[in-house]
């Protein structure tokens, strides 16, 4: 049976997901292995792979600025602002979906309700999203995905990962991709040319969107791996608890002996 694209049969589409659940799995093994042999009494708790980290780091940097960087560079300049709003609306419209499940999942019945409002708004009110009328409107966005919903279910983040191409994550965040993959209606596109234009295009519009940022970023931070990774940790513990999050526990303290008691 053809489900959209030439070609594209439901058990294709199937095939498709199963093997980059695979992959991901796969991938989620090998960090695994790795932070075992990566842990010793000198590794950062939360940061145990950080040698291998900075490696990832490195290759995403050099093909950053030899590629994605110049591209969103390119974008930003030549594409009307109003045309990169509506294409970052329509991507952030179609995200609100996934936000509203999540929202479910954790339970959140404001969240919900902001999420499906926003995407009923948006689609019918904003020409397929492409204007954000719910924000005109002061309807407020919730981004969950499932990462988000294991933490908010007491699921601990685990180390703290660099994922080639995708950035900054955590165990938790990378075995809840699989899922959120299926979740991305963009990847759900049957046709696949168009699957993997709309994919470029988000990834395009979102760095364009960061450009100023990063610039920001590499003439103010003194080591930009640190800084990625603690900004990114602390938003993200800020996010699953709404802003709240509870207090770390300190570090255990070497019990100090009595000097009176002693002999």
């Amino acid at each position: 049976m053809t489900v959209g694209g030439p070609g594209v049969t439901v058990h294709q589409r199937r095939r498709q997901s199963g093997r980059g659940a695979a992959r991901a799995l796969l991938l989620v093994g090998l960090m695994l292995s790795l932070v075992g042999c990566a842990s010793g009494p000198q590794a950062n708790p939360i940061d145990p792979l950080e040698p291998f980290n900075r490696s990832v780091f490195r290759l995403n940097d050099t093909l950053d600025a030899a590629l994605v960087k110049p591209v969103a560079t390119l974008y930003r300049d030549h594409t009307p602002t109003r045309v990169r709003q509506g294409i970052g609306n329509v991507f952030g419209n179609l995200e609100d979906v996934w936000s509203a499940v999540n929202s479910a999942l954790q339970l959140n019945g404001q969240a919900l309700t902001n999420s499906v409002t926003r995407v009923v708004i948006n689609t019918v009110m904003g020409v397929g999203g492409v204007v954000d009328v719910a924000s005109e409107m002061d309807i407020e966005r919730h981004t969950k995905d499932f990462g988000h919903t294991l933490g908010f279910w007491g699921v601990p983040p685990g180390p703290y990962i660099m994922l080639p191409i995708l950035g900054p994550s955590t165990l938790r965040d990378t075995v809840a991709l699989p899922l959120d993959w299926q979740g991305d209606l963009v990847r759900q596109i049957p046709y696949v040319p168009g699957r993997n234009a709309a994919t470029v295009l988000r990834g395009v519009d979102t760095r364009s969107s960061l450009l100023k940022a990063t610039t920001m970023l590499e003439e103010v931070a003194l080591d930009r791996y640190t800084f990625t990774r603690d900004a990114f940790l602390q938003r993200r513990r800020n996010d699953i608890f709404g802003g709240y999050p509870p207090e770390e526990d300190a570090p255990a303290q070497p019990e100090v002996p009595d000097m009176k008691a002693l002999p």
